[in-house]
């Protein structure tokens, strides 16, 4: 079995000689090459899918490091405010180090099989009445007021340990890739990216992708009521948005923005096409890539690899896709009526 990312990368991250090692074996997610997304941008595409992790998110990069290193500090309780994959992986993480968890989730706006996993790890979940980032304000001031370690993408070790995919890109294609297409909500993971390529010495091409309800780096202005299907980027203010901006210009890439008819369209094209069940957010990076093609600047030719970054796993949100896939075919016990349930 692969190692976690913290024996594998532990020089390069932010952690202390006695910090323990808190973790799931997290990482070595697959790099999934796609003959027939590369068919329609007209690159070569490759799929990183982050819904393999323990919790099935990217978001266990960032805890294993993060809860490690509050354990480190002699931390008894950890809390995050979510849209759900923080959630799950906090709860799971706190659980690993026998810690108290904590999570703060805007009430009826995370998927059920985030509550879920949240719940059964034993986490103490709170649905506010508010949106994403007014839990994010209120986990901030609890935080700053009581000994509780927050491990939201605010908190550094976070970003260190997402930058570790990074790596693992370049790891498994012997160099960067041209370009990365990715999800962004809260920007920590854009930002996470581009840490780990710098610190290789490459840079690649960086496209951001954002729902059109909830589109704050596009517009370039906080949204007070972010709305799309795609709840994992369901957020207003992006917490990491200063640093995000200044990897897509250091990249010569952008952020652009799809909609949800997009967002949906590319969710279920890549399961039934590609045989990819990822979660709606993590398909906004293939409906940009479809929308908005692979743009350059400075009469640069265009990308010839691309690796798209798929967040999540599927099962994340069932709701979503008992909605939008086909009926349960229902037939007697009888042959012939399932040869023609089958057939016909």
């Amino acid at each position: 079995m692969p190692a976690g990312l913290i024996e594998r990368y532990r020089d390069r991250l932010s952690l202390e000689p006695g910090d323990p090692v808190v973790t799931l074996n997290e990482g070595s997610t697959p790099l999934i090459p796609s003959p027939a997304l590369s068919e329609r941008v007209g690159a070569e595409v490759l799929l990183k899918f982050e819904g393999a992790n323990p919790t099935g998110s990217f978001k266990d990069r960032g805890m294993t490091v993060a809860v490690s290193r509050a354990k480190g500090r002699g931390a008894e309780a950890v809390i995050c405010a979510s849209t759900g994959n923080t959630a799950a992986s906090c709860a799971a993480y706190a659980a690993r180090a026998g810690l108290r968890g904590a999570v703060i989730v805007p009430e009826g706006k995370i998927a059920i099989g985030k509550l879920a996993q949240a719940l059964m790890h034993g986490a103490r979940v709170v649905a506010l009445r508010g949106n994403f980032d007014d839990a994010l304000r209120i986990v901030r001031e609890l935080s700053q007021k009581h000994p509780i370690e927050l491990v939201n993408s605010v908190n550094p070790h976070r970003i260190e340990g997402q930058k570790t995919a990074a790596f693992e890109v370049v790891e498994e294609l012997g160099e960067a890739p041209d370009a990365l297409a990715i999800p962004v909500g809260n920007a920590g993971n854009v930002t996470a990216y581009w840490r780990g390529f710098q610190e290789l010495g490459t840079a690649p091409i960086l496209y951001g992708f954002q729902a059109e309800g909830a589109a704050p780096l596009v517009s370039g202005q906080p949204v007070a009521h972010p709305e799309t299907i795609a709840s994992a980027i369901r957020i207003g203010n992006p917490a990491r948005w200063e640093e995000a901006m200044a990897a897509f210009t250091a990249s010569r890439g952008r952020v652009a923005a799809v909609s949800d008819e997009q967002i949906i369209d590319a969710y279920q094209w890549l399961a039934s096409c590609v045989g990819v069940f990822c979660e709606p957010a993590s398909a906004a990076s293939v409906a940009g890539l479809l929308a908005h093609g692979l743009p350059t600047v400075d009469h640069a030719p265009p990308p010839q690899r691309v690796v798209c970054v798929l967040t999540g796993h599927g099962l994340k949100d069932p709701d979503t896709a008992f909605a939008k896939a086909p009926s349960v075919i229902n037939c007697e016990n009888d042959l012939a009526d399932v040869e023609r349930a089958v057939f016909d």
